[in-house]
């Protein structure tokens, strides 16, 4: 055995048996995977965050006048083409997760006569996009799928948040 595998081998195991610390789960392989209790707890905080920001968000575009949906479809990059959103099951709460699509909502708004405003919008926090999801934004604009995408970003106002929309075209394309 090399000396690298074993020494991994051997701190997956002290992991395992520091219950203290660490939470050890098994995948579908039977390899242990163990999470720091702090980072679990970490990021537990941060999907209820931005639940609610998403929320805040929703409630906002609503009361601008647009109908506002969850999209579920995503971009698949490698065949270049719409997919369905893959749905996330959490085995503990027994809890099927619906609408994880990029982006995250669709908004629509009557224009003029049967004429509409489409906008897909991505809720971020801090609003910046991954590597991935710039070129996602890119597909969707060059297919016309949407008419433009908006990054829902929060700016601190003393202790309140307001949401912040930065256009995706003049923040990525237009440099």
């Amino acid at each position: 055995m090399k000396k690298e595998n074993k020494e991994k081998i051997l701190e997956m195991i002290h992991k395992a048996g520091d219950s203290k610390n660490y939470e050890t789960s098994w995948d579908e392989k039977g390899i242990p995977k163990s999470k720091k209790k702090s980072e679990i707890k970490k990021g537990r905080a941060s999907k209820a965050r931005g639940a609610r920001f998403e929320l805040k968000v929703r409630k906002d575009l609503e009361e601008k006048g647009r109908i506002v949906d969850k999209w579920n479809n995503n971009v698949d990059l490698e065949k270049k083409r719409m997919i369905i959103a893959k749905r996330k099951f959490n085995p503990f709460s027994k809890v099927m997760t619906i609408g994880t699509g990029f982006p995250d909502f669709i908004t629509i708004k009557p224009v003029y006569r049967e004429m509409y405003s489409v906008i897909g919008v991505e809720v971020k926090i801090n609003g910046i996009l991954s590597k991935q999801e710039k070129e996602k934004c890119r597909w969707y604009l060059k297919n016309k799928i949407f008419s433009q995408i908006w990054i829902a970003k929060a700016k601190k106002d003393g202790r309140k948040i307001i949401v912040v929309y930065d256009d995706f075209n003049e923040k990525y394309l237009n440099k």
